[in-house]
């Protein structure tokens, strides 16, 4: 079962009181259904097909009459139709349908617009599993001005959603991981949370140690690379005889770069304060290497002139 399936079951199955009832069933019918001589309402979710199912029953004694047949997709999911004809000026009416927007009473509180944005998202939304290499929320719809006012409703609680033209559909998605545990939040998914924010957690953690790891491979490539150049200009500068016009300081500095060439510059000064008895600071050896650096130079610049 995917993450989506998942998701949806568990919010099929949520227990709530009329009101919401009527604001989630407006989220439904009036992002997905085929509204002419009938109210028809396709699914591919046999949870969500008895979700709205009950929702009728319950709230209008209606009994919608369910077709179920084999769908025209490539994986020939099944597919759950319903039909609603009794009783259509009361439910339109009811769940605030008469325009292309909802009424206002079916968005009167906070409770109810997450009702609403329930029914939206058992109809048109999927969600990808949090153990897959990307974050991505999105509801899929067809109609243009219907998409940016559910973008609008989503970013009300700030979920930074955004809206993309798909060939003859509208996308609204979300993309970032801590706004869309907030969706799933917000709407009542609280097992799908859990596991959701578990699993972010994880990839967050894992992503950071990888992160500092590579950093510390890259410290270690760097002092690497230094101690090297370093080894280099004392080899010239010995191969040249010109070691003892370096000062005491100095050619301790190169003896104890060379005995130990894996040290940061922090280690080695450490050693050398050690072993001679002598303070040295970072600082101060790396002002060293600077002068032997800069020596070493101008016996390059001298041989090849």
């Amino acid at each position: 079962m995917s993450f989506t399936s998942i998701v949806k079951d568990e919010l099929s199955k949520l227990e709530v009181d009329e009101m919401i009832k009527i604001s989630e069933l407006s989220g439904i019918i009036h992002s997905s259904a085929v509204i002419d001589d009938g109210i028809i309402i396709t699914t591919e979710n046999n949870s969500v097909a008895r979700r709205i199912f009950s929702l009728i029953k319950d709230i209008y004694d209606v009994h919608p009459k369910i077709t179920v047949r084999k769908g025209y997709n490539y994986n020939k999911k099944m597919m759950y139709i319903l039909e609603i004809k009794s009783k259509m000026d009361l439910i339109l009416s009811s769940l605030g349908i008469d325009k292309e927007e909802p009424e206002d009473f079916i968005l009167a509180d906070d409770e109810l617009s997450r009702a609403y944005l329930r029914g939206v998202f058992l109809m048109n939304g999927s969600i990808n599993d949090p153990k897959t290499s990307r974050y991505h929320l999105e509801f899929n719809l067809n109609n243009e001005k219907y998409s940016y006012y559910l973008n609008n409703l989503l970013n009300d609680y700030n979920l930074n959603s955004k809206v993309l033209h798909r060939d003859n559909n509208y996308m609204v998605y979300i993309k970032e991981a801590e706004k869309i545990g907030d969706f799933l939040r917000m709407v009542g998914a609280s097992k799908a949370v859990l596991y959701y924010e578990d699993i972010r957690i994880y990839r967050d953690h894992k992503n950071m140690t990888n992160r500092l790891n590579n950093c510390e491979q890259a410290n270690v490539d760097r002092i690497i690379e230094t101690s090297n150049n370093q080894i280099k200009d004392i080899e010239l500068i010995k191969d040249n005889d010109l070691f003892e016009l370096l000062d005491e300081k100095e050619r301790i500095a190169c003896e104890y770069r060379v005995k130990y060439p894996d040290a940061s510059l922090l280690e080695l000064s450490e050693i050398i304060t050690i072993e001679t008895g002598n303070k040295i600071t970072k600082s101060g050896l790396y002002h060293r290497f600077n002068k032997i650096k800069k020596f070493a130079q101008k016996i390059r610049t001298k041989g090849n002139s």
